[in-house]
């Protein structure tokens, strides 16, 4: 990892370096999401209030090399609430270097700051990058995720 890589929190001020991060993110996946939720995602990981959602990019100088969204949430297996890495993302160029390992490492400490217990995400099975990390932090399991049909 480089020595000048900076996590911090999300606050209101990156909003012009975040939007291209997540915006990247959701086009890996191929997926988009109309301005309305842009804005309403925004505010509420940069609202230091907001316990519950909690955002962090990764900085080099200037330059937002990635971010990780969290949720915290109520479990039915445990007592205390768990943590839910609902986004992770680095840019092509900070891939290798470290950078999703130290926006993990953010969201351990701020899950056992919290006395959260649990931390887990998903991923696509063939990404096989990502996995290669995963594997190495965390311990897959063997669940298949379900979405409602629509119409």
């Amino acid at each position: 990892m480089t020595s000048d890589l900076v996590i911090r929190p999300l606050a209101a001020r990156d909003r012009d370096s975040w939007q291209p991060l997540w915006r990247a993110y959701l086009a890996f996946y191929e997926t988009q999401v109309d301005g309305q939720v842009y804005d309403a995602t925004f505010a509420r990981y940069a609202d230091p209030d907001n316990s519950d959602m909690r955002a962090w990019l990764a900085w080099e100088g200037n330059a937002a090399l990635g971010l990780a969204h969290a949720i915290a949430h109520p479990h039915g297996w445990w007592v205390a609430p768990v943590t839910y890495l609902q986004d992770l993302f680095t840019v092509p160029q900070a891939r290798g270097r470290g950078v999703a390992r130290a926006l993990i490492d953010a969201v351990y400490a701020d899950a056992d700051a919290a006395g959260r217990p649990a931390v887990y995400w998903l991923t696509q099975t063939g990404n096989a990058t990502a996995r290669a990390l995963y594997d190495r932090i965390a311990t897959p399991t063997d669940f298949m995720v379900y979405r409602r049909k629509t119409n």
